[in-house]
């Protein structure tokens, strides 16, 4: 009698479907909870529907945003402690789409990886949807690729994609003038940029991510991993009280490079760096990396996450209007003539 020659299967070459079925069907509640006006189709179709005019918009113009996290994931991954990355990576799109005015409406996620751990993704997708919820937008898709040979050890890969809405004619930046006042936004940390050079700091200090963090209670990891701050509701807040005339989210080349991409040609900012404490997790990683004060403001956010450009007559009803919304604002600078962020005072 000959044996049977048995066939392979996708689970033969390291794709679990099943894993994945179980993971959609875990974060289901997850992404129910932050459904919102405007959605008509939720999960588990090929595509998702949302409509704008059931949201409140009359004309709307869409706006779309997308980023990951960056290597901030890497420790994460190391250190298990996986529930915050989710909030960071729909902070880093959303906060973007509010600086052109736009209110989010809704999210997708990619979450790559080479085995498809459940409990360990369901995690990371109930993280994303507590940023939705934050931020007021719902997701309502994503993609969940089970990739062996390309992700190893655990490893695993995000992005997002955020679309939000403004009204015609409503979009930021608009009407910034010489003499407006700019509002710093405090911080949460380091946020989700800058971490390869984050980590080679910490390898220099013989750190790793168990040991006590040199700056604050708790260890190195955890206080890296504090996420992202999503500034969405205030900012709108803001721009619909009136006044708020451009908004810059401090990322990737920190306030030297990222306020010139709000401004209008021909007009700069100065920046008063004695108007705000720098944090002592900055404080630490420009010690001991020896990183000098030039490269900190270009690398880093220092403190300052999110920086609105005003109208002068109306920067303190603005300022306080923020800070009644749990925000913790500094008067920065003003616009000036010429280019570029000009500074004075210094990082402390």
């Amino acid at each position: 009698m000959t044996e049977r020659k048995t066939g392979l299967s996708y689970a033969d070459a390291g794709v679990d479907i099943d894993a994945g079925n179980a993971l959609v069907e875990r974060i289901k509640p997850a992404a129910a909870r932050t459904t919102r006006p405007g959605v008509m189709e939720g999960l588990g179709g090929f595509g998702a529907l949302f409509d704008p005019r059931a949201a409140g918009y009359a004309d709307p113009v869409l706006v779309a945003a997308t980023d990951g996290v960056g290597t901030k994931l890497r420790i994460a991954i190391d250190t298990g402690k996986l529930d915050g990355v989710g909030i960071d990576l729909v902070a880093m799109c959303v906060n973007d789409l509010v600086c052109q005015g736009a209110e989010p409406l809704f999210f997708l996620d990619y979450f790559a990886t080479g085995k498809l751990l459940v409990d360990e993704a369901a995690r990371v997708v109930a993280g994303i949807a507590e940023g939705c919820h934050r931020a007021g937008c719902a997701l309502i898709g994503g993609e969940t690729a089970e990739m062996p040979g390309m992700y190893h050890g655990g490893d695993f890969d995000l992005a997002g994609f955020a679309v939000g809405a403004l009204e015609r004619g409503t979009a930021l930046p608009r009407d910034v003038a010489g003499g407006d006042v700019l509002l710093g936004l405090a911080s949460d940390g380091v946020h989700s940029n800058g971490f390869s050079l984050v980590r080679r700091v910490a390898e220099k200090a013989g750190l790793g991510w168990n040991d006590a963090a040199p700056f604050a209670a708790g260890t190195l990891g955890q206080q890296l991993l504090v996420p992202t701050r999503l500034y969405v509701l205030p900012v709108l807040k803001a721009v619909r009280a009136g006044g708020v005339h451009a908004a810059a989210h401090i990322t990737g080349g920190g306030l030297t490079e990222n306020l010139p991409r709000v401004l209008p040609q021909g007009l700069g900012a100065e920046v008063d760096l004695d108007a705000f404490a720098l944090p002592p997790v900055f404080a630490w990683l420009a010690e001991a990396g020896g990183i000098p004060e030039p490269e900190m403001l270009k690398t880093f956010n220092s403190g300052i996450g999110m920086v609105l450009a005003v109208d002068p007559a109306r920067a303190d009803g603005l300022q306080a209007l923020l800070t009644d919304a749990g925000e913790t604002v500094c008067r920065l600078g003003h616009v000036t003539q010429g280019q570029g962020v000009r500074y004075s005072g210094k990082l402390r």
